[in-house]
């Protein structure tokens, strides 16, 4: 499968390399384009969602690096929550 990485932007000017084992990331984010930070998580929960299923119809199992590429993005996105206006960037895909 066609691995990538993808790299983010955090409200607080952070950044982060994402893993994803698929291309489907990039039906779901642009590069240099920001997304309020619920649309944020809920396109990374479809895209790595659907990602980890690809895993699973070629292979017979779900992708735990990318399960695992989610575990990390949800509980960091949470110490932003209480930003108004909270966004975040997608600045590379990285293929």
């Amino acid at each position: 499968m066609p691995e990538m990485r993808f790299r983010i932007t955090w409200p607080d000017g952070s950044t982060e390399s994402c893993y994803s084992p698929s291309l489907v990331i990039k039906d779901y984010f642009a590069v240099g384009e920001t997304y309020a930070l619920a649309d944020f998580l809920t396109r990374s929960r479809t895209a790595l969602t659907i990602a980890s299923e690809r895993v699973r119809a070629k292979y017979g199992y779900p992708c735990s690096r990318a399960l695992g590429q989610l575990a990390r993005i949800e509980p960091a996105s949470q110490q932003f929550l209480c930003l108004a206006g909270a966004h975040v960037g997608v600045v590379a895909f990285e293929d």
